[in-house]
């Protein structure tokens, strides 16, 4: 596992642990970049330390859709499936 260190000023007096506050930083890193569209389900769980159903739960939680497929981009999909029967 890779370590990235960031600097807390001393006079932020945080509400959790250091534990509980890293953890929430790689919840909601993983959660902006797949809100982005940057990285996938899989690996924002993988970031965030949970398994895939909680990630979901989490983007629920967070207000952001865990569908990150459009209206077009599946009616494209039907069609390439269908023309591929033919």
């Amino acid at each position: 596992m890779k370590t990235i260190s960031i600097d807390i000023p001393e006079s932020a007096v945080l509400p959790v642990s250091d534990e509980e506050f890293a953890r929430g930083l790689r919840l909601a890193a993983a959660i902006f970049w797949y809100d982005k569209g940057l990285i996938s389900q899989g690996k924002g769980a993988e970031i965030a330390g949970l398994t895939r159903v909680e990630f979901i739960d989490a983007l629920g939680q967070a207000n952001v859709s865990a569908i990150q497929t459009s209206v077009e981009e599946l009616k494209a999909e039907k069609e390439q499936a269908i023309n591929a029967r033919r």
